[in-house]
């Protein structure tokens, strides 16, 4: 069987775009994965959400994102994109983090040149460290990852918003000739700079596209055009069904009843066949009947 992370590759040599919503549970990985999508990505800011009830800021531990990737993969069978902020502290923190993604055959993570605490991507208050401490994280993975196809690394840089777009890309480069695999520049803000991006930089490029972010909101057939690899939609998901659960909570609180929302829900057979309630009872079944 192919290893996610050689799934990817292909993928990204493709020359096909990658689009990965952001899963951060297992709910929305099998939302994800019933969708038909071609990867997936273990977004941060949702895990610290629906986890801690809290923002980004860099306070879910790796152990916490651990178990959530192993909850997400056991139910995805696609590549999956983690978001690793900066490492979860020094290289031997990150060489154990990487091992053991890598049993859980993690495509790619994503990790970041920002100073700890981190921010989120499209707030303000960011800083990043020097050029040749993120390519320190870089060689770390690189030299510690699985030799057959180990997990790929997309390296984040968030100097867009400190030094510039210039910078921004210098480091893009810097960050591959260090061993990455593909380059996110987080939050260009103009269709520019975003072109800018794709072009000068020297490798596979990943865009974030925010819903009313910092960033333009790229359409499909213009991030194609762009030259674009990867596109992550890290919290659309998220948004919605906070969007949603918020109606339903308001209209019970006020009227008493869910009734005049029924027409927007699932019914509980579709609901659990969406996760394949039968085939489980089935299962159940087949080995109750040796007891």
């Amino acid at each position: 069987m192919m290893k996610h992370a050689a799934k990817l590759k292909q993928l990204i040599e493709s020359k096909q775009l990658v689009m990965a919503p952001g899963a951060y549970d297992a709910i929305t990985a099998t939302l994800i994965g019933k969708a038909g999508f071609p990867a997936a990505y273990v977004t941060g800011s949702g895990v610290s959400l629906s986890l801690l009830g809290q923002p980004d800021l860099n306070t879910v531990s790796y152990l916490e994102l651990k178990l959530r990737v192993e909850n997400i993969s056991s139910v995805l069978d696609i590549p999956l994109i983690v978001d690793i902020d900066t490492g979860f502290g020094g290289p031997l923190n990150l060489i154990r983090l990487i091992k053991e993604l890598e049993q859980l055959n993690v495509a790619a993570v994503q990790i970041e040149d920002q100073v700890m605490p981190k921010r989120c991507g499209h707030e303000l208050g960011r800083k990043v460290v020097a050029t040749e401490e993120m390519c320190r994280r870089i060689r770390t993975i690189t030299d510690n990852r699985c030799r057959e196809q180990g997990i790929l690394i997309i390296a984040r840089t968030d100097a867009r918003t400190t030094e510039g777009i210039e910078a921004a890309i210098q480091r893009g480069n810097q960050y591959l000739a260090a061993g990455a695999d593909a380059i996110f520049v987080e939050s260009p803000e103009t269709m520019e700079e975003i072109r800018m991006v794709a072009q000068q930089v020297k490798g596979p490029v990943l865009f974030n596209n925010v819903e009313g972010g910092r960033s333009p909101f790229l359409s499909r057939s213009t991030l194609q055009e762009l030259g674009i690899r990867i596109v992550i939609y890290p919290n659309a998901l998220t948004r919605i069904m906070v969007k949603s659960a918020q109606g339903l909570l308001h209209e019970l609180k006020e009227t008493g009843t869910t009734e005049s929302l029924w027409g927007q829900m699932l019914s509980h057979r579709d609901l659990f066949g969406l996760f394949d309630h039968d085939q489980w009872v089935a299962l159940e079944k087949k080995y109750s009947k040796l007891s």
